[in-house]
């Protein structure tokens, strides 16, 4: 099992930070990345996107349920948002596959294609086992605290 190497890890950290400046307006700061297994809580929304092509497996994008009314609100300029509907969820899945495009991108330029799923959100608790690598789990914090953690799990061919 290789550990993955952090020239693929880094552009899902640029992408993330990228989108949530742009279209939440939250200044985000890069924790301290590390292996943890795949598990969620009950209040968790997790976004979950696959990753094929010249890399494989998924990216994560775990918050709690209040973060992610938070970021559903931003995401629709201001509207209150107090429960995860169709519209707030549509908003929060479309956050994840923006991430995950710019991510794309930033990796095709260094000459690595991938292809990503549209994105499944999960909520509650749940876990996950992958045999095929290691969960590389990095915490995103503004001032407020922690305000996701993004959990990459792929592999290159």
């Amino acid at each position: 099992m290789a550990d993955i190497n952090v020239d693929y890890i880094n552009p899902f950290l640029m992408a993330a930070v990228s989108i949530f400046k742009d279209a939440c307006q939250m200044e985000l700061k890069v924790g301290k990345p590390y292996v943890k297994t795949t598990e969620f809580e009950n209040d968790s929304v997790i976004i979950m996107i696959g990753v094929t092509g010249e890399m494989r497996g998924q990216v994560l994008i775990a918050l709690t349920y209040q973060k992610a009314l938070e970021i559903a609100s931003k995401m629709m300029m201001g509207m209150p948002v107090t429960e995860l509907d169709d519209m707030s969820t549509s908003a929060i899945s479309e956050l994840g596959n923006m991430i995950m495009g710019n991510a794309a991108t930033i990796l095709s330029t260094k000459g690595v294609g991938i292809d990503i799923t549209p994105p499944t959100l999960v909520r509650g608790a749940m876990k996950l086992t992958q045999n095929y690598t290691k969960n590389i789990c990095i915490p995103l914090s503004n001032e407020a605290g922690v305000a996701m953690e993004l959990d990459i799990a792929i592999k290159t061919e």
